[in-house]
């Protein structure tokens, strides 16, 4: 796989594809990790003297977060400390003309690719890979997060133009691969995406380098069930969310891996909205917003003996002070081992920020969610099989 610092791009027009899907709070587009980080590439590619445009999406059509990209537009130029052109167009007239004008070291962003009719339906044939690939000089895929798509504007590219891995893919691409490689792995899982979180136990639960998978979360509570275990006003939860169909996959699991799957001992109980401590198994009220001072202790022992850590998801409802106790401490204990960390997911990257953990110290901090557990997990890429 070819990488865009491995060759000269001054003066040539270079086009990028990156994900700076943002959330957005009454009615505007918030600042999130993904913008900061491609912001960086983004200013990188323009300082080397590339005329940079720059393709991108914002929520699905019909989703509420589905809107054009101007405001995205006003806050790159914000964090790269240069203009950034904005045209309301992806492959018409108006674009064209925008790229064509595009000066080296000039930054163009495009309007939101999910606006085309066939974007996610074809490829090298779709309008905006026909229109804009005569126009440009190679293509460049710097998130995996949407490596796992095959749409036009993350795969179309790849067979019309000499196409590249940006800095922040690669950097993915490497830190799963020293997982891949590693003597031993150990899991933590959490949240609420039970089904990702299934996936990998699938995966990996069978794997000899397999050492513990720890589970925390929401996931903990289904699994605590499954095993005939109380947890109290946390089973509306599970029915709520339709997650106790995962009941008897749940059992079969920690029938089958129990040396391997590590639950909570003691849990973080809300009641009335307060913590309360209470060892798994004594649970009569209350619903489980974190796991307990015990687990916690017993989940840090294992992140510091282990050799790789791969974390997926908050321990509890870090949201709030009482129950955010052990999702920071699980950070805490990542940051200070020795092993290499490869943390990803929204909400674990919202907790490393939330609790200013050093992310230099964590290994690696992804910035891809459902995408690094396909790729973890061995499946194809649509984006990295492009590549080469």
């Amino acid at each position: 796989m070819k990488r865009i610092n491995e060759i000269e791009i001054k003066n040539k027009k270079v086009l990028l594809r990156v994900d700076i899907n943002s959330p957005i709070e009454n009615g505007k587009i918030m600042s999130s990790p993904r913008m900061t980080r491609h912001a960086e590439t983004i200013k990188q590619l323009s300082e080397r003297g590339a005329a940079v445009i720059v393709l991108a999406h914002q929520g699905r059509k019909g989703d509420k977060d589905f809107t054009i990209l101007e405001q995205h537009a006003r806050l790159l130029e914000k964090i790269i400390g240069k203009k950034v052109k904005f045209v309301q167009d992806i492959c018409g007239p108006r674009a064209k003309e925008a790229i064509m004008n595009l000066k080296a070291g000039e930054i163009l962003l495009l309007d939101n690719v999910r606006t085309l009719e066939d974007e996610t339906k074809k490829t090298d044939d779709s309008a905006i890979v026909k229109e804009l690939s005569p126009f440009v000089n190679c293509f460049v895929l710097d998130a995996l997060s949407v490596a796992h798509r095959a749409h036009a504007s993350v795969v179309g590219f790849m067979k019309t133009v000499p196409s590249y891995a940006g800095p922040v893919l690669a950097e993915e691409i490497e830190a799963v691969n020293k997982v891949k490689t590693s003597k031993s792995v150990s899991f933590f899982f959490g949240g609420a995406k039970v089904e990702d979180s299934f996936f990998v136990l699938k995966k990996w639960l069978g794997n000899k380098r397999t050492d513990k998978i720890m589970i925390g979360g929401l996931i903990a509570s289904l699994f605590l069930y499954a095993s005939g275990k109380e947890v109290g006003k946390t089973y509306e939860t599970l029915v709520h969310k339709d997650l106790q169909k995962y009941e008897k996959e749940a059992l079969e699991l920690l029938t089958q891996f129990p040396e391997k799957i590590v639950l909570p001992i003691d849990v973080g109980l809300n009641i009335h909205g307060k913590r309360v401590e209470c060892n798994v198994g004594k649970i009569k009220e209350g619903e489980i917003f974190d796991i307990g001072e015990k687990t916690i202790k017993l989940y840090n022992d294992i992140i510091y003996k282990a050799e790789m850590v791969v974390a997926n998801g908050p321990a509890g409802v870090y949201e709030l002070e009482e129950f955010s106790k052990g999702t920071r401490e699980i950070l805490e204990a990542m940051a200070k081992s020795k092993a290499f960390c490869l943390v990803g997911g929204g909400h674990s990257i919202t907790a490393i920020d939330k609790f200013k953990i050093h992310k230099e110290k964590l290994g690696y901090v992804s910035l891809s969610g459902k995408a690094l557990i396909e790729f973890l997990c061995g499946e194809e890429l649509p984006g990295i099989v492009g590549l080469g």
